[in-house]
């Protein structure tokens, strides 16, 4: 069983700057592949970003390339995401998920495991 809680939503103007924390408890970090998604109101769960488990493999959304970086570490059982050069349509309550592949991640959007979301309002 794993734990996650995410941290650092909030509100932002647009151009701004926020870093999401995901915080893991439970089972070895590093054997699942890390993943963000998002859920905008009115719309279905998007996904932004993944990392595998050894942290050599990124992976993004191309809404958010180039805009927004994920990292890991293990040692902290954290993955984080840095989300730079913010827009309004980045509005969204943001995930952290877990998964076994990266197949499950950012092809199935599906994650085994779940935070209960951080919310992020980027206002124009």
């Amino acid at each position: 069983q794993v734990q996650l809680v995410e941290s650092g939503g909030g509100l932002v103007q647009a151009g701004g700057s926020l870093r999401l924390s995901c915080a893991a408890s439970g089972r070895t970090f590093s054997t699942y592949v890390m993943g963000w998604f998002r859920q905008a109101p009115g719309k279905g769960r998007e996904f932004v970003s993944a990392i595998s488990g050894s942290g050599d493999r990124t992976y993004y959304a191309d809404s958010v390339k180039g805009r927004f970086t994920i990292s890991g570490d293990n040692a902290k059982n954290a993955v984080y995401l840095q989300m730079n050069s913010l827009k309004p349509e980045d509005t969204a309550v943001y995930f952290c998920a877990a998964a076994e592949s990266v197949y499950n991640i950012v092809v199935r959007n599906w994650g085994k495991y779940w935070g209960q979301g951080t919310q992020v309002t980027v206002s124009s």
